[in-house]
């Protein structure tokens, strides 16, 4: 069962919870469901779109997304084992955990739950022993919630900051300042630091960052060069300037990142 194939059969039952397992290296259009979503990517890097924002959900991160927010998910990765249970909303979702949404680490107390899970697809209804230890997963979300990832890379659908955004994402080992990519667009380094914060609702800067940790996150996850040759190519001059940058957004070295144990 997959979780494209699945959009229309989650809705049959309100009040179960739905569990999917899956392997797979796929796009899954926008969709809306009236449960909440927790998603962990095992083992590969994914994206959820939302209107306004791309999250990046990385190896050993899990992802919820409350009930009625439209979003697609984009699986990187052949062979990335995709593990969703979804939730009915329980009255009123009283804490803001499942009111927004958030990527967080994941410990090795929900991965063991999680694939505890794979047991089992489909619904799953109240009545049923399997709901408390499903149920037990949402209640526990909370408190082991709390290091909230904050890699999103805004969107917008202004065609010129989209054709800056591909150059900058296109040529990324490249010194990107204000002035050079406002000579390339004929803009005033003025003129596109407010054209940035208007439309992107951030800096110049601060977007040259995110675009930069999501590229070697997506490297790391490759397994095809080196720390060093991966701060290069994503415009980094030194490891070491490359590493404390990557542990500002991330929270853990890139050695440390690029180590993580899975297990399949």
């Amino acid at each position: 069962m997959s979780l494209i194939a699945s959009l229309g059969e989650i809705e049959r039952h309100p009040a179960s919870i739905f569990v999917i397992h899956e392997r797979c290296e796929k796009h899954i259009p926008a969709h809306i469901h009236s449960k909440g979503q927790l998603s962990y990517v095992d083992g590969g890097l994914a994206y959820i779109r939302l209107a306004d924002r791309l999250l990046v959900i990385p190896s050993r991160h899990y992802c919820w997304v409350p009930a009625g927010v439209s979003h697609s998910m984009t699986i990187t990765q052949s062979g990335t084992h995709l593990r969703s249970i979804l939730f009915a909303p329980e009255g009123e979702n009283k804490h803001e955990f499942f009111n927004r949404v958030g990527i967080y680490p994941i410990n090795d107390l929900l991965i063991e739950m999680m694939r505890f899970t794979e047991q089992w697809q489909g619904h799953v209804l109240p009545d049923e022993e399997r709901f408390v230890f499903l149920q037990s997963i949402r209640n526990i979300l909370p408190q082991i919630s709390v290091n909230y990832l904050p890699i999103a890379l805004p969107y917008t659908d202004n065609k010129r900051m989209l054709e800056i955004m591909a150059y900058m994402e296109g040529n990324l080992a490249d010194k990107h300042t204000l002035e050079g990519i406002g000579k390339r667009f004929g803009l005033s380094d003025r003129t596109l630091s407010r054209f940035f914060r208007r439309t992107l609702k951030m800096s110049f800067l601060q977007y040259l960052k995110l675009l930069r940790m999501v590229r070697a996150l997506e490297l790391i996850q490759q397994k095809q060069h080196t720390l060093s040759e991966i701060a290069y190519l994503t415009g980094y001059q030194s490891l070491a300037s490359f590493s404390y940058t990557f542990y500002q957004i991330t929270g853990m070295r890139p050695s440390e990142f690029a180590h993580l144990d899975y297990r399949p």
